[in-house]
């Protein structure tokens, strides 16, 4: 069923692009859809203030490993996205990812697919992923 929604999500997006064709507009209209979901989460910190970032450099001891660095490192988020904000930060990921799904169908290649190498991958290295 989700491998039906992901195509699906394709090929919609294959249907509804009519003005940006070309590789240069998807590829720069990606790149502008990512500075907006950067500006949409600095806004909830800077306009908004649901999210404050709270972040400074992490004293990590010589013996810690790798399974102690979960622990000791964290996200230096302090809060939570109110509706508002949430609803816009949301909106500008859906933006994103329609032109990531735009780029793939030019490029002749599967989202779905992409997907599923990339967990198969992330789930055979795991840790020495280094995600």
């Amino acid at each position: 069923m989700k491998d039906l929604l992901c195509d699906e999500f394709q090929n919609t997006v294959s249907e509804l692009l009519i003005r940006h064709q070309s590789i240069l507009d998807v590829l720069s209209k990606s790149q502008e859809a990512s500075s907006r979901i950067n500006r949409a989460v600095t806004k909830a910190v800077t306009n908004c203030g649901c999210l404050q970032i709270d972040a400074q450099k992490k004293a990590i001891p010589a013996e810690a490993t790798l399974d102690d660095l979960k622990a000791l490192l964290e996200t230096h988020l302090k809060g939570k996205t109110c509706e508002n904000c949430q609803e816009i930060i949301e909106s500008e990921i859906g933006r994103s990812l329609f032109y990531l799904a735009a780029l793939c169908n030019l490029l002749d290649l599967n989202l779905y697919d992409i997907l599923i190498k990339e967990h198969k991958k992330l789930s055979t290295l795991r840790i020495f992923n280094f995600t």
